[in-house]
């Protein structure tokens, strides 16, 4: 017997170290892209010192985030089209090009382009390390190996500040980019070698048109708010051109995405009310984060007079806070269903926490300074997630996709906007302190020279340094005053939002959505086949699944005779040694089971090749149907008859799931029950 044609065949998947390897150097590429989010905030000063160029500050940080937001939906879709292997190499080689180059920057503009060339690695490395989880994972095995991809935004979010500072103290900036290079040659060498091409492709409608506009829009009204006030005058014609040409882009983009078979951000949803309100509360929290990231280590390392190295302990308690809630609210929304509470407490608390920062001084006590932090990263971590997971929840399923990266997008856009806000406020601000007391300073005094070396302020007579420590604390007080009003506006935002009972995949977490440094572009299949992963492994009835199955398939066999059974209907002939292998037990342990099939004229043995009978597959085929009708129960609402996708996802997950290699223990513990 054969196994029937119009069944896929299984990808040859890679197992113990070879799955490790692949795994770790994944994770290895992974982290890197998520650290240079975060690990540039700290030494930015120093960078700035260097390269001059005080008013370009924030486009460090914003070309980057901008480059990665638009580019993951391409990376995304053009790896389902041309092999993720393939996009994967090439999204390492751009990002570590990207990374040589900024090591190497002489000037500011320069330094600008190149980030936005690691961006757009970056956005690869992120998108698609997660999506080949699911080729090299077995179903019932991705929800953990994805949970720990997901832990990895919230390492780098930690770790980056403080080695970013590490490095400015013990090398040199430019190794916060160089450090790169040896790690991602090594994830690159693994990659090529240990990963095996995936045959199965997805044909896409690549949407150009709408990223390019995207860019164009988000570059331009980013332009708008730094260079408003500062080098330009809000009502000059270039700020008012630059305005109206990115109302036009906006508007044009709009009619581009309706028309587009596979639009990056489908405008229907914008009309949907839990995703605006989600999308608008994210916008906000993305702006105080990043806002917050880019400039309270130039307080520190200023005004404090503390290391860049120190500078990044600083922040711990503000990134530690964030952890802990984004987990702690993501467990407490999966087992009560309640969702609302948290971005409705957690908006005011980043409202409470930017005022209280912008009471901050040259004054201020570490324990001051610290519990500050922390209340930020509190109430970050109230909102970040649960945002995702309330429009996960609320979302017909052929959006669920299209939401949960428009969701991030919007993230990762205030992010983007809160750096260019906040770097114009504390530009204008800095040169009007600094220009209040340019009597007292000595001439051809540069404010942008001490935010590299604040040494350079113990030549200068006590009056005078204390001037110039006041005029930086009341700049960045003043950058945070001015977040606290829109903060504000998201705590009314979130109180509109609607809440709806918690679907069960909507109680699945992907911590790498928890963070801020985590853009998220999936397909519905690729995100329904992720929470389904997540609730198999969670199962707590799995040890019982084949006697159960088999009671609902009215089929009285052994736990081990049914693994055995489903793995022989999928393969459609297997050598019992081969078959053993993957159970993972002697040829002894495993015959009295395939003996038994053999008894019951399910399957045949000749020549020691087990092969699949008619009545065996009958059997097998009532098994799969059984499972497929538990796992449709946790889609209730999503009517999987009503899109077949929804259904094909069903029923792979159903076939790939029983008779897997995972559950190849199911012969020893039956052995062991039946001993």
């Amino acid at each position: 017997m054969t196994a029937a044609r119009d069944e896929p065949a299984e990808p040859a998947m890679p197992a113990g170290r070879e799955l490790y390897a692949v795994l770790g150097a994944l994770m290895l590429a992974l982290l890197l892209a998520a650290l240079d989010q975060t690990i540039v905030s700290t030494a930015l000063p120093t960078i700035v010192s260097d390269l001059g160029g005080l008013n370009h500050l924030s486009w460090v940080v914003t070309a980057y985030l901008l480059a990665a937001t638009a580019s993951t939906p391409l990376w995304g879709k053009l790896g389902d089209q041309y092999g993720r292997k393939r996009l994967f190499q090439t999204s390492i080689v751009v990002f570590l090009i990207g990374s040589a180059l900024c090591g190497i920057a002489q000037g500011m503009t320069e330094l600008i382009l190149f980030r936005a060339l690691q961006g757009l690695g970056g956005g690869g490395l992120m998108v698609l390390a997660i999506a080949i989880v699911g080729e090299v994972v077995p179903p019932r095995e991705r929800g953990r190996y994805q949970g720990l991809f997901g832990a990895v935004f919230g390492v780098s979010s930690v770790c980056g500040p403080l080695l970013g500072g590490w490095f400015v103290d013990n090398l040199s900036w430019r190794w916060v980019f160089y450090v790169n290079l040896p790690i991602g040659v090594v994830a690159l060498a693994v990659i090529a070698v240990v990963l095996r091409a995936h045959g199965e492709r997805e044909r896409h409608r690549i949407d150009y048109a709408g990223t390019l506009l995207i860019v164009g829009w988000a570059v331009g009204l980013v332009l708008v708010t730094t260079w408003g006030g500062t080098t330009y005058d809000w009502v000059s014609p270039q700020i008012i051109g630059l305005a109206g040409a990115s109302a036009v882009l906006i508007a044009v983009w709009v009619l581009v995405e309706r028309r587009a078979a596979e639009p990056v951000l489908p405008p229907k949803l914008l009309a949907h009310p839990v995703f605006a309100i989600g999308s608008a509360v994210g916008f906000v929290v993305g702006f105080a984060m990043f806002g917050a990231l880019t400039y309270l280590p130039i307080f520190l390392q200023i005004v404090h007079g503390v290391s860049p190295t120190l500078s990044g302990v600083y922040l711990l308690p503000m990134m530690l806070g964030m952890l802990v809630t984004s987990i702690g609210s993501g467990q407490i929304v999966s087992r009560t269903g309640r969702y609302k509470v948290f971005p409705v407490l957690g908006t005011p608390i980043i409202a409470v926490a930017l005022y209280l920062l912008s009471q901050l001084d040259e004054t201020s006590s570490t324990l001051a300074m610290s519990l500050r932090f922390a209340l930020l990263g509190l109430g970050l971590g109230m909102v970040l997630q649960i945002l995702v997971i309330a429009v996960q929840n609320a979302v017909p399923y052929g959006d669920l996709g299209a939401a949960t990266s428009g969701v991030t997008f919007f993230r990762q856009i205030g992010g983007s906007f809160g750096v260019a806000v906040f770097g114009a406020v504390f530009s204008n601000t800095l040169a009007s302190n600094v220009d209040a007391i340019a009597r007292d300073l000595p001439p051809g005094f540069d404010p942008g020279a001490v935010q590299g070396d604040p040494t350079l302020l113990d030549r200068f007579p006590a009056q005078v340094r204390n001037e110039v420590l006041h005029a930086y604390a009341d700049s960045i007080d003043t950058v945070f005053f001015w977040a606290v009003p829109v903060a504000a506006v998201g705590f009314l935002l979130a109180l509109f939002l609607r809440e709806t009972p918690l679907r069960e995949t909507s109680r699945t977490r992907d911590y790498g959505e928890g963070f801020g440094a985590a853009p998220t572009v999936r397909s519905s299949r690729h995100e329904m086949e992720r929470c389904l992963s997540e609730l198999m492994r969670r199962d707590p009835r799995a040890r019982d699944l084949y006697a159960r199955l088999g009671a609902l398939a009215g089929v009285d066999l052994p736990a081990g005779s049914l693994w055995a059974l489903c793995r022989i209907a999928k393969d459609g002939t297997v050598r019992g040694e081969d078959l053993a292998a993957r159970a993972g037990v002697p040829v002894e342990t495993g015959r009295p089971f395939v003996d038994r099939l053999v008894g019951d004229g399910l399957v045949e043995r000749r020549d020691g090749v087990l092969a699949i009978t008619h009545a065996g597959r009958d059997v097998a085929e009532r098994l799969f149907a059984a499972r497929r009708e538990g796992l449709a129960a946790h889609v209730d609402g999503w009517a999987p008859e009503e899109h077949p996708e929804l259904a094909d996802v069903l029923t792979r997950l159903a076939r790939a799931s029983l008779g897997d290699d995972a559950d190849g223990g199911t012969m020893r513990g039956a052995t062991a029950a039946a001993g």
